[in-house]
């Protein structure tokens, strides 16, 4: 009995031993946890330095991604990123508007948990930008149309997750691969973009569908800089504007008619405008030249021009009197001209009226103040007048004009050189008037209007 009685402490010093040893043991081993934030695992990734590139544009957001908190990242990879670009019509990242980037990277971002891929189920996920990414679980995981290549990279403040597409904002989704891709995500158009917003609902709408005829769009899109050199400010309600550049139809290049003299008619949804294509460059309305061509939509083409198209809202006459009775007055004379020819009402026809107009001082250098105009003959005047209007009546814009003889109203020629910007009128007159720069392609609703700097006299 006493030696069992020894056994039994002796077994349970021995007991005691072990389990001093085990905790002992417990002590000295360290569980080691995720030592990098977000934003470090990212830079110490090879395969997301086009990620790292984006992100660090957003100080703000790479400050947030870098703070302690529960974030769940999905990670498009360098091929993702690779991938995309072709799609939304750019070549680099730096091409996307910072607004529209950040939109994209902050859809890539859940704030209020870290998500393991163990507990994903199908559902929905509210992303940082304000809208709901559509999670999958099929053979895999999914968010929206991107697979997770890598699941569970553990953060210091949350968890990454490597995925194989970059995942657009719904929001942005129906423009994707539609004519106003190529704007929209382009950093120089975002003066359109902005008009485009600034419109009618109907006017994005429009662009996004295939057109009233269903046989796609042509799109002209103006760049920033086409703004600035249209003298256009203020894009509210620019919705004329913008029908202004857009063809029911699509035509390419190839298509676009080739002109001879004078400008092609072509119509478009805010009317129509005059295009020259004599074998150089294309241009519209005399002042904007097509820089880029045949830019592929789904729904259309784009070409890119450097001026934005402006819809002419008066006639030629009455672009003569509003300069006539401005502060300081010009085209006074002209006006006096055509009233006392009995022409006032000439160049409120429907034309097309290719007119070189002369300025005031052009009358008065060649005789012709108002009492002289008022004393001349009616037939003299007349005669005068309709020598500096083309005939036949055609659109003939600063870019249609050529070296040579150009037939005017009264049955005369006038000679142009293009090289010295001169009208040489039928009396051989010297020096021959000169085109004003400034002031070519003055376009109305009914024709053009070309400043001079001397009167055409007939022969």
């Amino acid at each position: 009995m006493k030696n069992f009685k020894n056994l039994s402490k002796m077994i349970a010093v021995f007991a005691v031993a072990i389990l001093a040893f085990s905790c002992s043991d417990d002590d000295d081993v360290v569980v080691q946890g995720p030592t990098n934030n977000i934003v470090e695992i990212a830079q110490a990734t090879p395969q997301l330095s086009i990620l790292v590139d984006a992100l660090v544009k957003y100080p703000d957001l790479v400050n947030t991604l870098s703070a302690p908190g529960t974030f769940t990242v999905f990670a498009p990879d360098n091929d993702a990123f690779t991938a995309l670009l072709p799609v939304i019509g750019q070549s680099s990242i730096d091409d996307i508007p910072e607004a529209v980037l950040e939109n994209i990277l902050q859809y890539h971002v859940h704030a209020s948990a870290a998500v393991l891929s163990n507990v994903i189920t199908n559902g929905q996920l509210p992303m940082v930008n304000g809208e709901n990414a559509t999670l999958t679980v099929d053979n895999g995981v999914f968010v929206d149309n991107a697979q997770v290549t890598t699941a569970d990279v553990l953060a210091t403040n949350g968890v990454v997750h490597i995925i194989d597409n970059v995942i657009v904002p719904p929001s942005m989704l129906p423009i994707v691969g539609t004519i106003v891709a190529p704007a929209y995500f382009n950093k120089d158009f975002t003066t359109l973009i902005a008009a485009v917003q600034n419109a009618d609902t109907d006017i994005l709408g429009l662009l996004l569908g295939d057109g009233p005829s269903g046989n796609g769009l042509t799109l002209f899109a103006p760049t920033n800089a086409a703004f600035e050199a249209a003298g256009v400010t203020d894009v509210n309600g620019a919705d004329a504007v913008l029908a202004y550049h857009v063809i029911d139809g699509i035509v390419r290049a190839a298509d676009l008619p080739s002109t001879s003299g004078s400008a092609a008619e072509v119509g478009t949804l805010g009317g129509n405008f005059y295009l020259t294509n004599a074998g150089g460059s294309v241009n519209i309305n005399g002042k904007t030249q097509v820089t880029a061509t045949d830019i592929e939509g789904s729904n259309g083409v784009v070409h890119v021009i450097n001026r934005t198209l402006l819809p002419p809202t008066q006639t030629i006459n009455e672009i003569v009197a509003g300069f006539a009775a401005g502060n300081p007055a010009e085209f006074s004379l002209l006006a006096a001209a055509l009233s006392r020819a009995g022409l006032a009402d000439f160049f409120d026809g429907d034309g097309p009226y290719t007119v070189f107009a002369p300025t005031d001082q052009a009358f008065i250098n060649a005789g012709l103040d108002e009492a002289a105009i008022n004393a001349a003959p009616v037939a003299t005047v007349a005669a005068i007048l309709t020598h500096h209007v083309v005939e036949p009546t055609a659109y003939v814009f600063s870019t249609d004009l050529v070296d040579g003889n150009v037939p005017m109203l009264n049955g005369q020629d006038v000679t142009i050189s293009v090289t010295n910007l001169t009208v040489q009128d039928a009396a051989g007159s010297t020096p021959p008037a000169g085109l004003v720069t400034s002031l070519l392609d003055v376009h109305a609703t009914n024709g053009v209007v070309h400043v001079i700097d001397a009167v055409l006299l007939p022969n």
